[in-house]
């Protein structure tokens, strides 16, 4: 397998192998960070992470993964560029490629990601598009693996809109890696035909399934995972969520679905999640929607507190991992073992 040069812009580029491979990596370089082995062996390389949109978890474990590595690191955030405004995306790509080894990407369009990948000469990373988040998945399948030990003929389930960049990821990663895929979700918030259409092909050679309900219900039903996301995406207007609570409020990850599943299931999410009142937005929505939405009347959308805080509860867990696979990615697209 040869990895060195190469961009990350959606799973759908690399091999079930390659997939297990920034896995594996990922598990050495975690065990070598727990146990104080550094790792600088990339200490003549410099990156760049280019954010249109603010994240917590993507900044951090580039920045401290990429530092871990033993690289630079500079950092423009959504008002530190120019770029899409008074330079073209293809432009920009063309500078930062002769400055940086590496390029990061975060933001609103996947054909950005692909002009950054095509015109800058370097490895470019997406950290999240309106189609794709590929690196949240590669942390999301080393937490699956380090709970049961293995992710072929694991049962998968997203619970909400699953034709976001989440469920389209998702559904992708299920079906490179064996693994049976279920989006519990309203008809029209399924994926779309053409990506559906492309992973059943791909499961028909690995051995996974895909399956579509409107049913929670049945979705939870012996499940080994159940994941799920916001409702309402970063740069969304206000007035949207009264919409996506009235569509998907009955796909809420409660007692009640965790129960269906397997006793050994696991609860997973991407963060950052809304459940209760100790932020803004939650403090809000109990407010406004508790007479006609019971279920969000603690400030719980997506999943309950009582969910998130079980002992079945993955998450932060699954949130440090960002970090050992983002780091498994820069490695091995730059050059290093």
């Amino acid at each position: 397998m040869n990895f060195k040069g190469r961009s990350l812009i959606t799973l759908l580029d690399y091999t079930p192998e390659e997939i297990q491979h920034f896995i594996h990596v990922a598990r050495r370089l975690k065990k070598e960070k727990a146990e104080g082995i550094p790792h600088k062996v990339l200490t003549d390389k410099n990156v760049v992470l280019l954010f249109q949109k603010d994240s917590t978890r993507t900044r951090c474990a580039f920045e401290v993964g990429a530092m871990d590595l033993g690289m630079g690191v500079t950092y423009i955030g959504p008002t530190g560029s120019q770029m899409g405004k008074k330079e073209s995306v293809k432009d920009t790509a063309r500078v930062l490629g002769r400055m940086y080894d590496g390029i990061e990407f975060r933001g609103y369009l996947q054909s950005d990601v692909e002009m950054l990948a095509a015109h800058s000469g370097v490895p470019v990373w997406n950290g999240l598009t309106d189609l794709y988040h590929p690196t949240q998945i590669l942390a999301d399948f080393l937490t699956i693996e380090e709970n049961f030990g293995h992710l072929k003929g694991i049962n998968f389930t997203y619970f909400g809109d699953a034709r976001n960049n989440m469920g389209n990821s998702l559904m992708i990663g299920c079906a490179k890696m064996g693994m049976h895929f279920t989006a519990a979700a309203p008809k029209h918030l399924w994926p779309n035909e053409a990506l559906i259409k492309t992973c059943q092909a791909i499961a028909d050679q690995t051995g996974a399934t895909l399956a579509f309900t409107e049913d929670p219900k049945a979705g939870a039903k012996d499940a080994d995972v159940l994941y799920t996301d916001v409702w309402v995406s970063m740069g969304e207007p206000k007035e949207v969520w009264e919409k996506r609570i009235e569509m998907l409020h009955s796909y809420q990850v409660n007692a009640t679905l965790l129960g269906l599943a397997k006793k050994s299931a696991i609860f997973m999410h991407c963060l950052p999640a809304f459940h209760g009142k100790d932020t803004e937005i939650g403090t809000e929505i109990a407010t406004n929607f508790k007479d006609k939405y019971p279920s969000v009347s603690e400030g719980s959308l997506e999943v309950t507190d009582e969910v998130i805080e079980s002992k079945q509860s993955v998450v932060f867990a699954e949130a440090e991992n960002r970090m050992h696979t983002i780091k498994a990615v820069m490695l091995l697209t730059l050059g290093g073992q």
